[in-house]
């Protein structure tokens, strides 16, 4: 094996011994087994979602679709059910991404200020509430109380703000953006606010990044709050729909009549899958535009913390 030099530029041959050549052996191995354990579920799921619902059935699907098709497909966007329930799982999701990134930077900022004298003290009742809660009973009555049950803010409110996350966006101020910018722009005259929006906020792009994707797959991925807080079929995400299939064996009868050639277990097995698919390629289409501004953000927040 060959490494260039960084001095001269010319390659230097690396001897590895024995024992090191079987560690790396044996870490590529591990490697791969790990790769194959996740990828292998996913590409099954994939390929059955694509095949026909008989073969699916049968067991015959493995990695590879059998008869070609898109009836699963099909059904789901045909369906006004599982369309309404996919649009609000986006509602849900864009309205309480921007709410809850919005309450985490507002509430983080100003733990970062050394200036803030009370900032130990409101800390200490931030951090109480990672290892205590009232449960699941309590939080329920509060927002019966509130008037949010069946409501849009019941999806939105109860989760709107998460700790871990406010310490976060307050060790990568601290770290991130030195002191003495704030102290200049206050020789300029200029307010907290402005110096917040106008200095902070592009400064702090790659952990907004962060906080808009770990809130975004948070929302989109919330059935339990559905499940709790909303009884309205029409206001249910798409998360409790694909639940009700997967673990109450609803078929989705209004389905049914739009695939009246397919047996009602070949029609719940197809949507099984196909659900799955459905309710996962948005968090998968979102995580590329902001993987550089995720990675950086963690980074920078962990290490200089």
């Amino acid at each position: 094996m060959h490494k260039k030099n960084a001095v001269s530029g010319t390659k230097v041959k690396l001897y590895r011994t024995l024992p090191d050549r079987i560690l790396l052996a044996a870490v590529w191995v591990m490697m791969i087994f790990i790769m194959l354990i996740i990828l292998i579920p996913v590409i099954f799921i994939v390929a059955s979602s694509f095949s026909d619902p008989r073969a699916v059935s049968a067991g015959k699907v493995f990695l590879w679709p059998v008869d070609f098709t898109l009836v699963g497909y099909d059904v789901i966007f045909q369906s006004p059910s599982i369309v309404k329930a996919f649009f609000n799982s986006v509602s849900y999701t864009v309205v309480g991404t921007i709410v809850s990134v919005t309450l985490t930077m507002l509430a983080g900022y100003p733990l970062a200020r050394t200036d803030l004298k009370i900032r130990g003290v409101v800390m200490f009742f931030f951090t109480v509430t990672m290892f205590f809660s009232g449960g699941m009973i309590p939080t329920y009555l509060v927002v019966s109380k509130l008037g949010l049950i069946d409501s849009f803010w019941a999806m939105i409110l109860p989760s709107a703000m998460g700790v871990w996350n406010v310490i976060l966006i307050k060790t990568y101020v601290q770290s991130s953006i030195p002191s003495e910018i704030f102290e200049s722009a206050s020789i300029d005259g200029c307010s907290d606010w402005k110096y917040f929006t106008d200095m902070v906020i592009p400064l702090s792009k790659p952990i907004i990044a962060v906080m808009v994707l770990l809130y975004a797959v948070g929302k989109w991925n919330d059935f339990f709050s559905a499940l709790l807080y909303l009884n309205d079929v029409n206001k249910q995400p798409l998360q409790l729909l694909l639940r009700n299939v997967l673990v109450e064996n609803d078929s989705i009868g209004m389905a049914m009549n739009l695939a009246q050639q397919m047996s009602r277990q070949e029609l719940k097995t197809q949507l099984q899958y196909s659900l799955i698919i459905v309710s996962s390629v948005p968090v998968m289409l979102l995580y590329p535009f902001i993987q550089k501004y995720f990675v950086k953000g963690i980074m920078m927040g962990s290490i200089k913390g």
